[in-house]
C-alpha cells in the first residue's frame, strides 16, 4: 500500500499515539475511515459516469451505422398515417365495437352494485337445524 512496509506503518502508528494521545487516536481512525469509504464510494460513481456515457455512445454509434446500412428508420422518416395506426392499438372498424361493449361493461357494472347480493353475507345455519330426520330428505333430493 502506497509503498510503505510493515516496520513504517509501525513507526507512523506509534508516532501517532505519541504525538495524538490514546483518546484522540480512536477518532482520528474514525474518521480516516469515513473518509477513505467516502472517496471510494466517489470514485466508484465516477466509474460508472464513466461507463454509461461510453455505452450510451456506442449505441448511438450502432444506431447511426444501422440507420446508414438502411436497417432502421430513423423516427423523423415515419410518416403521420404510420403514428396513427401505432398510438391505436384497435383497427378503426372495431373502436366503434369497443366503445359499445365498454359502455355495456360500465351500465352492467352499475347494476350490480344497485342490487345487494345478500347470499353471500347471509350467515351459515346453525349446525343445530340440520335434524337427523330432515337429512333423508336432502339425501332424496
Amino acid at each position: 500500500m502506497f509503498g510503505i512496509g510493515m516496520t513504517e506503518m509501525l513507526l507512523i502508528a506509534g508516532l501517532a499515539l505519541i504525538v495524538l494521545g490514546p483518546k484522540k487516536l480512536p477518532d482520528l481512525a474514525r474518521s480516516l475511515g469515513k473518509g477513505f469509504a467516502e472517496f471510494k464510494r466517489a470514485t466508484n460513481e465516477l466509474k460508472n459516469t464513466i461507463e454509461v456515457e461510453a455505452r450510451s455512445a456506442e449505441v448511438e454509434k450502432i444506431r447511426e451505422q444501422l440507420i446508414r446500412d438502411g436497417k432502421m428508420t430513423p423516427p423523423q422518416a415515419m410518416t403521420p398515417e404510420a403514428d396513427d395506426s401505432e398510438s391505436s392499438p384497435e383497427p378503426q372498424g372495431n373502436a366503434e365495437k369497443i366503445r359499445e361493449a365498454r359502455l355495456a361493461q360500465s351500465m352492467a357494472g352499475e347494476d350490480e352494485l344497485a342490487t345487494p347480493q345478500s347470499s353471500i353475507f347471509e350467515p351459515a345455519p346453525p349446525p343445530s337445524a340440520v335434524t337427523p330426520e330432515s337429512a333423508p330428505e336432502q339425501k332424496q333430493q
